[in-house]
């Protein structure tokens, strides 16, 4: 599996590469997330089910 390099960050995860957040990376089909602290580890999806979680997190937000 080849995975992008140009990963990114939250704004709201500080500066530096020592902060434990969430980074995205994305090709022309599919987005990559890893957890800075184990950037080994990557969870490859499409659009469509990210976009499924998203909006039920979203619904079930207090």
């Amino acid at each position: 599996m080849d995975t992008p390099e140009n990963w990114q960050k939250s704004s709201y995860s500080g500066f530096g590469d020592g902060n434990d957040c969430l980074e995205l990376a994305s090709t022309p089909t599919t987005l990559h997330l890893r957890e800075s602290d184990t950037p080994a580890t990557v969870l490859t999806t499409t659009p469509a089910p990210l976009t499924h979680l998203l909006d039920a997190i979203r619904a079930h937000a207090l």
